[in-house]
């Protein structure tokens, strides 16, 4: 029976994506990519790129970067309609996604139009901050201890909390309010505690510590950090 798939491709590196998303993507008919903000090739594209095979369509669509949900409400339905025909058709329809497809992706918009329609499976993939806590070989929590994922994109005074309360916190994508997190770890004297990784396991993966920067240093749109207390 034909379905679509949500696929996690990993966090960058070809060679993180699982067996089971590379046997599934070397089968299906259609693939759905998003298009780059520069018009170039997706990084969750060129991550399954090794494994795409010649009779797969790949199917490039624009997902809105905006906080205007009625602008992307309007492409997520205009997308799912057409994977919804692509699978009612009899093709296998994959939806590649960086990380995971349950973590912060656009993936799950789509899956929550469709599902009523098509069937979905979803595949896991590695997620950015457990390859992160791979690459710092440092443990994410231990015994009891929690672990807090807060975007960056929450209001600073939310993650300023966020930081107070856990010992163990993510924050992804910190590009866009880096100065005023760097100001407040400064503050509180955790710059010590805070570890920056950028383009996780990608070929211009940099590893940087806050207590080595200032709030005027520039970070790369993926990046992430862990504050470990």
């Amino acid at each position: 029976m034909s379905k679509l798939f949500g696929i996690g491709v990993g966090p960058g590196d070809s060679e993180l994506i699982t067996v089971k998303a590379v046997n599934i993507i070397k089968n299906l008919n259609v693939i759905y990519t998003p298009i780059a903000h520069n018009g170039m090739k997706s990084t969750a594209f060129k991550i399954a790129e090794p494994y795409l095979q010649s009779k797969t369509e790949i199917k490039e669509r624009h997902f809105p970067m905006t906080r205007n949900v009625e602008e992307r409400q309007k492409s997520w339905q205009k997308i799912s309609k057409e994977v919804i025909e692509d699978v009612t058709k009899g093709q296998n329809v994959g939806f590649l996604t960086l990380g995971d497809p349950s973590v912060y992706s656009t993936f799950s918009y789509i899956q929550k139009i469709v599902e009523k329609e098509i069937e979905v499976e979803i595949i896991a993939g590695i997620s950015s901050f457990s390859q992160i806590a791979a690459t710092l070989k440092e443990p994410l929590m231990l015994d009891d201890q929690s672990l807090t994922v807060v975007p960056a994109t929450k209001d600073i005074d939310e993650i300023k909390k966020f930081i107070i309360d856990n010992d163990n916190l993510v924050l992804m994508k910190i590009s866009s309010k880096f100065p005023e997190i760097y100001q407040f770890l400064k503050e509180q004297q955790l710059l010590s505690k805070a570890a920056i990784i950028s383009n996780a396991s990608m070929t211009n993966e940099v590893i940087t510590y806050a207590q080595d920067l200032d709030e005027t240093s520039k970070i790369p749109y993926f990046s992430t950090m862990i504050i470990k207390k």
